[in-house]
């Protein structure tokens, strides 16, 4: 089937697998043209490959790094003459334990890498076309942002400033730019493997739809939030968590 070409372009970080992969899954299905980026040259190579070489081009390099990001937007920009998206998916977490004994270059490096380089991101893709052009933003939180995060508190407090975040940018790219972010719960990615491996079906037993995300669940998120169903919406979080939240609820 011919995917008739939407005119746009996205930028997705961390878009090598998981739930970048994924979100990059459905823009291109909708018949946007991508930049994905990813710190594995080889693994990019090979995602560009699956989503199509003749639509999506990989940028190698580390969300981090402020010269990568700056590769990032002008290597879009040079292959598709615009940027109308950006989705923020780039994340680590690197450490798993009680945050009273949270190594503090550790959270740093947590905040550099899951928030800083959003705001990085966003600063590019604002100054080479989104200023002018306008388009939309999306960032990917979790709901370890919107409460407690036991044991992955450096992780959690990163995406409350990702909530945060999106607040700013939303109120101060308004009216031309559309920023908003979702939070997804455990979504069966690598990412998340430590969550869940040798454990979904117990795991997914909490969820009241009965099963674990997996990131088309995010993509299809991403592709609304992206969309012109969608142009009245800036500034929000979209928890989608396979009812997750309801069981915290009394009784």
């Amino acid at each position: 089937m011919t995917v008739q070409d939407s005119g746009k372009v996205a930028l997705v970080t961390g878009a090598s697998r998981g739930i970048g992969y994924g979100i990059a899954e459905a823009l291109v299905a909708r018949g946007d043209r991508v930049c994905i980026t990813g710190r594995g040259e080889e693994a990019l190579e090979e995602a560009v490959e699956r989503l199509g070489s003749d639509r999506v081009i990989g940028v190698a390099g580390k969300a981090h790094d402020a010269e990568h990001r700056v590769v990032a937007v002008e290597r879009t920009m040079e292959a598709f003459g615009r940027v109308d998206f950006l989705v923020n998916n780039a994340g680590t977490n690197p450490v798993f334990g009680p945050i009273a004994e949270l190594d503090l270059d550790v959270a740093r490096k947590v905040f550099e890498t899951n928030v800083i380089s959003a705001l990085g991101f966003a600063q590019q893709t604002w100054k080479a076309w989104q200023k002018d052009n306008g388009g939309a933003i999306v960032n990917i939180a979790s709901i370890a942002g919107v409460s407690a995060s036991p044991f992955i508190g450096a992780y959690g407090m990163s995406k409350a400033a990702m909530v945060n975040l999106t607040l700013q940018l939303a109120h101060e790219f308004a009216p031309v730019v559309r920023v908003n972010a979702i939070a997804p719960a455990v979504v069966k990615t690598k990412f998340a493997q430590a969550l869940y491996e040798g454990r979904e079906e117990e795991a997914a037993a909490a969820y009241p739809l009965g099963r674990l995300g997996v990131p088309e669940d995010i993509g299809g998120a991403a592709a609304f939030l992206t969309s012109g169903q969608a142009d009245w919406i800036t500034g929000q979080t979209l928890v989608v968590d396979g009812g997750i939240f309801l069981n915290a609820g009394v009784g």
